[in-house]
């Protein structure tokens, strides 16, 4: 017990580092985890080559490493010289034939358990990746290593629970029979999930039937009346991304009443109907008037500021994603939480699980993740290089790359993805040990993102062409365009400046609002269903807002690019702006607002990947 308690207080000062704090001993629970984290960044090159080798060896049988030539090869000089770089585009194919029921070794010789879809668009619907049984171990293991870092900043947190407002979505069937659905739905349908045993560390509020409750609605109110009942055991208050969190505060602003009068009487509300949610919910809510008493005091006054630590006095920090397209919500957390830090644990995606982040109470803006090099194998592309198309022979591995640059992660995965560009751009900002630390710079070809949507300048301009369509009868076009997305009403929604042109003098105002609104809807409509999804299920992105701005505005914002330096012979007006003065300047030559007047067409049973 001595030699791992002296064992653990050193793993526990590298994982500090000098520059952060060192406020509580490692507690013996944690040391095996601490310790196991030391260990794989203290060799990183090592530990890739053995995992490349692990894969190789697995896969060996399948089509496609046979396709490239690698005949059994299990080292890394065949695999770089044999195996290409590949794109969603080109593996979908192969993709399509497991979705499809072949149940042959087509990318892994393990059989596809089942298909995780990812947020990111492929022809403007979402991308099917595959999966493996095994690979949920190392989805939990990652996750396990999680409050062992944290519990070095933040001590005691054993002591309360977590208000973690998480939520499943819907999922399809593929032809073939295998489940299609996004990451962490997949993860709280698990056994690893559902049956976990009890865990100090994560120990949550809301009761697993409310979490699994695929009502929005319902799961949502369940979450926050359970979270109300439980106010003083709240430690830390989260959710998945920055943006489902807001989400959460704009349901206590738009239901406190409701919430306020079920906790007085101790009984739900009929609206919530699964008669599961309603089991778990009656094993906590309890008449009390004191509590419903506290909780219209302090939302009925409509002083939202600092409502988190009002409602939830003992919340240490926010358990938030806020970097990336999320940064865009700092603000608003700040406000609603009085300040309070936000701590962004891991870094993860739909094809494989990545790493940590080793100083969690960190600035937002210093976030780096230590990517672990046993959960997949890494390799990347010099930003450069990508810019120009890239090659292989330019690819480098994890324990190459250098301080300050920027590159594009390619990927090697157990459930088969080869040398796979995954779309995210990452700097190198340090090493913990001898594994690199990475910065989240921004996802490739990204134009818009509220939440877990992606919308990228090609789809835009054909969602603008489409509804510009509407026009033509009334003699307008679209002259120019420019989007932003917009973040400070909750949930936040896309907002597309247009400038028209009128064939003739009349004709501009000839279009009616009418039109105008529909045009909102039929850019929604041409836009891929992981947004309509956000729109329609979710809720959790606003109705699209096209802003018509005055003649000549567009004009004006080139001469002020101009005024700030750019050349007039190389100036392209942008799709996506975010520098306020721009905004600004759009924002005051709009001459009309229209909204989206009704929902855009979704279902749950639409497939995937067509």
């Amino acid at each position: 017990m001595a030699v791992m308690a002296e064992v653990s207080t050193t793993t526990g000062a590298a994982l500090r580092g000098p520059a952060s704090p060192a406020q509580s001993p490692v507690k013996d629970g944690d040391a095996e985890k601490l310790r196991f984290i030391e260990e794989m960044t203290s060799d990183v090159d090592a530990v890739q080559e053995r995992v490349l080798e692990e894969i190789l060896t697995r896969n060996a049988d399948t089509e496609y490493l046979i396709k490239c030539g690698l005949a059994g090869a299990t080292d890394r000089a065949t695999f770089r010289a044999k195996v290409p770089m590949a794109t969603y585009e080109d593996l979908q194919p192969y993709i399509r034939r497991i979705a499809d029921g072949d149940r042959t070794p087509i990318l892994s010789g393990h059989p596809v358990s089942e298909f995780l879809t990812s947020s990111g668009t492929s022809a403007g619907e979402r991308k099917l990746m595959p999966t493996i049984e095994d690979e949920l171990n190392r989805r939990q293991l990652l996750y396990s290593l999680q409050m062992p870092v944290m519990n070095l900043y933040v001590p005691g947190m054993d002591k309360g629970k977590a208000l973690h407002f998480l939520f499943v979505k819907s999922e399809t069937k593929t032809p073939g029979g295998l489940a299609a659905r996004p990451v962490l739905t997949s993860y709280y349908k698990s056994n690893h999930f559902k049956n976990r045993p009890f865990d100090a560390y994560n120990n949550y509020t809301s009761p697993t039937a409310a979490i699994l409750c695929a009502d929005a609605f319902q799961s949502m109110y369940a979450q926050m009346v359970c979270g109300l009942c439980q106010r003083h055991d709240v430690l830390r208050v989260g959710a998945v991304f920055a943006s489902g969190l807001l989400r959460a505060i704009r349901f206590l602003q738009l239901n406190w009443e409701q919430l306020a009068a079920d906790i007085e009487a101790g009984a739900l509300t009929p609206r919530v109907t699964d008669p599961s949610v309603r089991e778990a919910v009656a094993g906590i809510l309890r008449p009390d008037p004191e509590l419903a008493a506290v909780i219209r005091a302090e939302c009925s006054s409509g002083d939202w500021a600092g409502i988190i630590t009002r409602i939830w006095p003992n919340t240490k920090y926010l358990d938030v994603i806020v970097t990336g397209a999320m940064a865009q919500y700092i603000p608003t957390l700040k406000y609603y939480s009085g300040g309070l830090p936000m701590a962004c644990t891991m870094y993860a995606s739909s094809e494989c699980y990545f790493g940590l982040n080793l100083r969690p109470m960190c600035d937002p803006s210093e976030v780096s993740y230590t990517l672990m090099p046993n959960m997949c194998y890494f390799e990347f592309l010099p930003m450069d290089a990508a810019a120009s198309g890239g090659d292989v022979s330019q690819l480098v591995d994890l324990a190459r790359v250098e301080l300050g640059r920027e590159y594009e992660l390619v990927i090697t995965t157990y459930a088969g993805l080869n040398r796979y560009r995954v779309g995210d751009v990452l700097q190198v900002t340090g090493f913990h040990n001898s594994a690199p630390q990475f910065r989240f710079v921004r996802r490739k070809n990204v134009l818009l993102s509220i939440e877990s949507d992606k919308t990228d300048e090609a789809e835009l301009q054909r969602a603008v062409e489409r509804a510009s369509a509407l026009l033509r009868p009334h003699g307008a076009t679209v002259v120019e365009y420019t989007s932003q997305a917009y973040t400070k009403s909750i949930p936040g929604h896309y907002v597309i400046y247009w400038e028209l042109l009128a064939k003739s003098p009349d004709a501009g105002a000839a279009v009616d609002r009418e039109t105008l609104d529909r045009c909102c809807l039929e850019m929604e409509e041409a836009l891929n269903s992981v947004y309509r999804q956000s729109r329609v299920a979710d809720g959790s992105i606003g109705p699209l807002e096209i802003r018509v701005v005055r003649p000549g505005t567009f004009e004006e914002l080139m001469d002020y690019a101009i005024s700030r330096g750019a050349s007039i012979n190389q100036y392209k007006v942008p799709r996506c702006v975010t520098f306020p003065p721009i905004i600004e300047l759009l924002d005051s030559r709009v001459v009309s607002t229209h909204f989206s007047p009704a929902l855009p067409h979704w279902t749950p049973g639409q497939r995937n990947d067509d």
